[in-house]
């Protein structure tokens, strides 16, 4: 997680001074506008601690500072390459369009994954009442409770999708050769959750559909390497803040759950131009 944040806050010092520097020397910058764009790549990422409050018809109690990881698939033709199995691991897709030579909006998807710890110690304040098992109680704040699978297991593995809309800010920093060029970016985004979530909760049949669940938002910056104006490879680092006050738990809608935290990715990414609309010359 510190890794990622890291990246971040290094990388956007560094290409601003580096954009400054070369865009100063009336680089000739790429006619963009007009394009659209397509790409698909592949993120890890990393979570903070979250509070995780549970309700349903016999139990209202919240788990305090959960921890949670991503689930990366192994590196392997199959299942990142692979056409029927290249939805499986830790995705990004986008499709964007840019409005002039240096902003581009775009909409895609971020397939992340969210898994709780298995086994952990963490505190739990709440009631449990006439479930059939050995957890019913009255708990306050001090009280510890070690998430085994009997008592939950809580995954978004299918995934953690964030759907959202991004419009961001495109330079040109430098022709690296005749045919590469090296370019920048820096934008926002927001949009809604749609996970579909595995979780077993006191032992209760787990709900396994999609469902919207709530809200997030990011930011992120990149560098771009652009081969001869149509392909390009991509590498950025986002961050960003979830919000899901409505997690589906088990088949019976009275289940709830609901969890905040914060994320952060990187991201590796593949794509290509593609000339939409007749482009003059740039000035």
């Amino acid at each position: 997680m510190r890794i990622y944040l890291i990246l971040g806050y290094l990388l956007f010092p560094l290409i601003n001074t580096q954009a400054q520097t070369d865009l100063s020397k009336s680089i000739t910058r790429s006619q963009n506008k007009g394009k659209m764009f397509l790409y698909w790549g592949w993120n890890r990422e990393g979570f903070t601690k979250s509070d995780i409050h549970f309700k349903g018809e016999n139990y209202d109690f919240t788990l305090h500072d959960v921890r949670a990881h991503d689930r990366q698939s192994h590196l392997n033709y199959n299942p990142y390459l692979k056409l029927n199995a290249i939805t499986i691991p830790q995705y990004n897709f986008r499709l964007g369009y840019f409005i002039n030579n240096s902003l581009n909006i775009s909409i895609g998807q971020d397939h992340m994954k969210y898994v709780m710890i298995q086994n952990q110690t963490v505190t739990i304040d709440g009631t449990i009442s006439n479930s059939g098992t050995p957890f019913d109680g009255v708990y306050g704040g001090n009280d510890k409770m070690v998430l085994t699978d009997k008592f939950l297991m809580f995954e978004h593995t299918d995934g953690l999708n964030y759907l959202n809309i991004e419009i961001n800010k495109f330079k040109e920093l430098k022709h690296l050769g005749s045919k590469i060029t090296l370019n920048y970016m820096f934008g926002l985004g927001a949009g809604v959750l749609y996970p579909r979530s595995n979780v077993t909760l006191l032992g209760k049949p787990r709900h396994d559909e999609f469902h919207v669940a709530g809200y997030g938002a990011s930011a992120k910056v990149g560098l771009n390497f652009t081969f001869y104006k149509y392909y390009f490879l991509q590498f950025e680092a986002k961050g960003g803040y979830i919000n899901m006050p409505d997690i589906r738990t088990t088949m019976y809608p009275i289940d709830k759950a609901k969890q905040h935290f914060a994320f952060a990715q990187g991201i590796a990414v593949f794509g290509i131009n593609i000339p939409v609309f007749n482009q003059s010359k740039s000035k």
